[in-house]
């Protein structure tokens, strides 16, 4: 069984090592184990002294929020080596470390993994040239854990590796402040991303940013690429878009094999159409900075998992990567990972492109596919009159609506349908008031807030839903997308009622799930959340800003009506001590507990602590009503704010998580429907994204995963984290 383990980042840094660092050390020390932190990578274990020191609780506070990492990362040409590999089994001995927790990419894991291999060879030749050490018995196998640290997500076994939402947000940012610059001067602007042999960032990009171009590592190029491009970005232009975005990333190849550099698009643009043409390196800019929301839950779902194996499991001998697949941790063998990582690599290297593509998987893809589509300048096909398809935002609006309205409609448009949006969502379709959506316009929206045909909160009557069904047959419409949250799920089952009664509302219906409250049915994450999520966890990263002015407890009050999704989750990425839900309620006893460890906490030197109470966890007990019991029990030793972030959490640009679940989720939408109007179908279908892919569930199963008394799913997945964010959140271990 493990008693000591050790941890260590390697490589490149990226954002949120720092919080698998921290959740491995607390994990570690709350089941027993003794921790010690290795300090620049492999370099330092091989060089051991101060290089690997023993951790406690409070050296991994405060670091949640911090980019890079702590403890440092640098190559080492000595750990390359025999003799220096002997050297850190040497210095793992002395400390009687037993298992290795390694956060890197694969170079790192493929170390890891040799370091394990060859240590009984190591063993034997230590106990035969430092007898003083007087190793007595069989000294147990290394065990190894990694975890996968690379902004690439370049990594097999894992569907997000740590630091790549991160850096794909950095990327996404600087997009949508190029584009302004580019609007305002007619430029066209070419956009370097990093990534090695790998396409993710540049290819994930181009579609959460609207680019015009995109070229990535993966795909076999046409020998004559660039005319190709050169075409179609002059006949955009001749239509009336003056700038635009090409997106390169590092690894492009030209047919031949030769690398494709940003400053080669720039000149053959400028070249051919004399284009006013500027390049962006956008280089480390991306693998710095405070880690995303999404990367701090990762890393810290990874890390603890990496203690917990290693206990949970003392009869396997680990050499495993732990990385997250269709949101469940999962385990897989480090000689796995590492081949099957660098096989794309070698493929690409060899000219072999199809197979690197096959070995991307279905996702890339189907991303690489969606692209092409939503990058053509025109739709393939030509508007049939045969009827239209309405579009609606429903309810409450979130981040994310017009980017999965502008790809459902480019869809449909490509195929030649006609496409309505309905204003203010349910009123449009009773007033008949409709725009009809064109190519060129929702090309704009992929980054836009809130929604642009507006949403709307109505309660339907018997004369509303006979309007609605008699525009549905003047404007001829042959389908619905409805994107909403819980309000326009009941209102669309409210319509389905009627069916009978009005023969226009058999047609069918895709509904999407958007709602920054994440309480929807059958999916792990709606449009939206991951938007209001990040919002909620930067306003805390600024509330701990004001840690050093003096002793302060903060009750920060955030939306979610129902269901406890981003009180938790935001408690979990921003480090806060305490977090109120609905699904718990608030007990009077936990209160009276709450207040002794609050006392506690300042005792033993914190500056300030954070409880974040979901706006519906009690009725009776309310954000003010907390804050005067904490003020009443302070005595003066400390002192009490509120922090209600209301709209302010549904604000601002989506985030990248959010742009591509509603791109994906846009474009099942359109293919789900246009699939039922041609197969004269007249089902209702429910859009859920379950661990990695997007299914269709039927309303009536949908309805019965909804628990309507208390208006959240009968089943959330995120409550099984609740025991993870008690445990990281505490003083110190017990």
């Amino acid at each position: 069984m493990v008693r000591t383990l050790a941890v260590m980042t390697s490589g490149g840094d990226s954002p949120g090592m720092n919080a698998a660092i921290r959740a491995v050390v607390r994990r570690a020390l709350d089941r027993k184990l003794k921790v010690y932190g290795i300090y620049d990578g492999y370099e330092g274990l091989v060089k051991g002294g101060e290089e690997i020191r023993q951790l406690k609780w409070e050296d991994v506070g405060g670091i949640l929020q911090k980019g890079g990492t702590f403890l440092g990362t640098a190559r080492s040409e000595r750990f390359r080596t025999r003799e220096g590999r002997y050297q850190a089994v040497l210095q793992m001995l002395e400390r009687k470390i037993e298992a290795l927790v390694v956060i890197g990419g694969d170079g790192s894991l493929s170390g890891a993994h040799v370091l394990a291999q060859e240590w009984p060879e190591h063993i034997e030749k230590i106990r035969k040239d430092h007898e003083e050490m007087a190793l007595k018995g069989d000294i147990p196998m290394l065990q190894v854990i990694g975890l996968p640290g690379s902004i690439d997500n370049d990594l097999y076994g894992t569907d997000m590796s740590i630091g790549a939402d991160t850096a794909l947000n950095h990327i996404i940012h600087a997009m949508d402040d190029l584009t302004s610059t580019a609007a305002s001067h007619q430029r066209t602007f070419v956009v370097e991303t990093m990534g090695r042999h790998c396409g993710y960032l540049a290819l994930a990009a181009t579609l959460a940013g609207g680019a015009s171009w995109v070229l990535v590592p993966e795909e076999e190029l046409e020998l004559r690429w660039h005319q190709k491009m050169v075409e179609a970005i002059d006949k955009a232009r001749k239509i009336g878009r003056p700038h635009h975005m090409v997106i390169v990333a590092e690894g492009a190849r030209h047919p031949d094999g030769l690398a494709i550099t940003s400053n080669d698009i720039k000149r053959i643009l400028t070249e051919r159409l004399g284009l006013d043409v500027r390049v962006t390196v956008l280089g480390h800019v991306q693998r710095g900075g405070s880690p995303t929301a999404f990367d701090r839950i990762l890393s810290t779902r990874l890390g603890v998992a990496a203690v917990d194996i290693l206990v949970d499991e003392p009869d396997t001998l680990h050499c495993h990567m732990l990385g997250l697949v269709k949101n469940e941790v999962v385990a897989t063998p480090l000689t796995t990972v590492v081949e099957k990582s660098r096989a794309v690599g070698t493929e690409i290297e060899s000219g072999n492109y199809g197979r690197a593509l096959e070995l991307r998987g279905e996702s890339f893809k189907n991303m690489l596919k969606l692209v092409k589509t939503l990058t053509r300048i025109m739709p393939a096909q030509e508007q049939r009159e045969n009827g239209a398809v309405a579009i609606l935002t429903g309810g409450a609006d979130a981040p994310g609506m017009n980017t999965a309205l502008s790809v459902a409609a480019r869809c449909l448009l490509n195929q030649g349908v006609k496409v309505y949006g309905s204003k203010d969502a349910f009123l449009g379709l009773i007033r008949g008031d409709f725009i009809e959506l064109n190519w060129d316009e929702m090309v704009g929206w992929v980054n836009r807030p809130s929604s642009e045909i507006g949403t709307s909160r109505v309660e339907l009557k018997t004369t509303d839903l006979a309007q609605m069904a008699e525009n549905i047959q003047k404007y001829n419409i042959k389908g619905i997308i409805a994107i909403g949250g819980w309000g326009t799920y009941t209102k669309i089952a409210q319509i389905a009622e009627q069916r009978e009664n009005f023969d226009a509302f058999n047609i069918p219906i895709v509904l999407l799930p958007a709602s920054i409250d994440n309480n929807l049915p059958l999916t792990d994450f709606s449009v939206g959340a991951d938007t209001a999520l990040n919002n909620i966890v930067e306003a805390v990263d600024k509330i701990r800003h004001t840690a050093g002015a003096t002793r302060r407890a903060f009750i920060v009050e955030v939306m979610g009506r129902q269901s406890g999704f981003l009180a938790l989750t935001s408690a979990l990425a921003s480090g806060a001590e305490k977090a109120y839900l609905p699904e718990k309620g608030i007990r009077l006893a936990e209160l009276n507990t709450d207040v002794e460890n609050l006392k506690k906490s300042f005792e033993c030197g914190k500056r300030l602590v954070i409880y974040i109470r979901n706006e519906q966890a009690s009725f009776h007990y309310t954000t003010d009503f907390i804050r005067r019991l904490l003020e009443e029990e302070s005595e003066d030793q400390f002192e009490v704010r509120t922090a209600i972030l209301g709209h302010v959490q549904r604000g601002g640009a989506p985030t990248a998580f959010d742009r591509i679940l509603a791109s994906r989720m846009g474009s099942s939408a359109a293919m789900t429907l246009l699939n039922a109007i041609q197969e004269q179908s007249r089902d209702i279908s429910v859009l859920a994204l379950s661990g990695r892919g997007i299914s269709t569930v039927s309303l009536a199963e949908a309805l019965q995963e909804m628990d309507l008394q208390k208006g959240r799913p009968k089943h959330q997945w995120f409550l099984q984290l609740i025991e993870i964010a008690n445990t990281l959140a505490k003083i110190y271990a017990d």
